[in-house]
């Protein structure tokens, strides 16, 4: 008995270890993914998550990445990390990933998890992960500042580093029921703009790719084959879900109505190819459109009402 739990003892530290750096809902969604693989380290501020972070397998640690102290124990803990955690909401630049840079080992793999915002308005072209990234906000310019550093990282430390670029996720907790419910317009389909997605469980098991698949210092676009603009998705939801389509409006009235910062996600229009995505990492998604991935979250809502209804 004794040999057999020295045995299995030796095996779980034999893992590989893993840091993960954003825990919230789309890292908990990975956790699952990976747990079998690595020993999973699961970094949050906030210890009264620790309960729920080792129900799903990770080893909790409280750091935060605005405290360059907090992140000493860290240092060198892994050589595989995924990086989740956004920018701070102010500046044009991402100090947070430069306090995380300082602790990386050298050869190391890691995937972070940036935005299509990068390439700020396109006029609905299509492009691939070759066009040039032209942010046009600091929410964006956080986000190349952090992409930058890594990849000067990367090249000094012989990293592999990769670089996901995400829009707009969804999934069945992630839909604009409160918006439909609102009646929040939309825009005319003259002034609208072609807006990507992603399921947050296709970008789980897209990142658990980027991990073992990935090439070194490689951008891929972690989007779904869907081709429509913003306000024919909020009325493919509308519409699923049985509610009121949202009225339209120019974007001259409509700025007068919404907020800047729901002004600024409705000024940018891009279509985004995922052919490396599928190619390079082999991705075959679950979702591979929202007009799927709309009616799955349906189901999904309407069975986990059932289930609390028999309880």
């Amino acid at each position: 008995m004794k040999n057999t739990v020295e045995k299995n003892t030796r095996i779980r530290f034999a893992k590989p270890r893993l840091l993960i750096l954003g825990c919230g809902d789309v890292g908990m969604r990975l956790l699952p993914l990976l747990k079998d693989q690595f020993r999973v380290f699961a970094v949050t501020s906030q210890p009264s998550r620790h309960a729920e972070l080792r129900a799903v397998g990770a080893i909790p640690l409280t750091a935060d990445l605005d405290q360059v102290h907090t992140l000493r124990r860290l240092a060198g803990l892994a050589s595989h990390i995924i990086h989740l955690a956004p920018p701070r909401s102010e500046g044009t630049y991402d100090q947070r990933t430069r306090n995380l840079i300082a602790i990386l080992p050298d050869k190391s793999s890691l995937v972070y998890v940036s935005t299509t915002g990068v390439y700020g308005d396109c006029s609905g072209v299509v492009f691939d992960e070759t066009r040039p990234l032209h942010p046009q906000n600091a929410r964006a310019l956080r986000r190349v500042d952090a992409e930058n550093q890594l990849r000067q990282w990367a090249r000094r430390s012989q990293s592999r580093l990769s670089i996901l670029r995400v829009p707009g996720i969804y999934a069945a907790d992630r839909l604009p029921l409160e918006r439909l419910n609102k009646g929040t317009p939309a825009l005319i389909d003259r002034d609208d703009v072609y807006t990507n997605h992603i399921h947050a469980e296709d970008l789980a098991y897209l990142i658990r790719l980027a991990l073992f698949r990935g090439s070194a210092n490689r951008v891929y676009h972690t989007v779904d084959d869907s081709d429509m603009k913003m306000a024919a998705y909020f009325d493919l939801v509308a519409d699923v879900f049985e509610l009121a389509r949202p009225p339209r409006l120019a974007r001259s009235e409509l700025a007068q109505q919404v907020s800047p910062v729901l002004l600024s996600f409705m000024s940018e229009s891009r279509r985004l190819l995922n052919q490396r995505m599928k190619s390079e990492l082999g991705a075959r998604l679950t979702y591979p459109n929202v007009q799927y991935g709309v009616a799955a979250a349906k189901s999904q809502l309407l069975a986990e009402v059932t289930i609390g209804k028999s309880r």
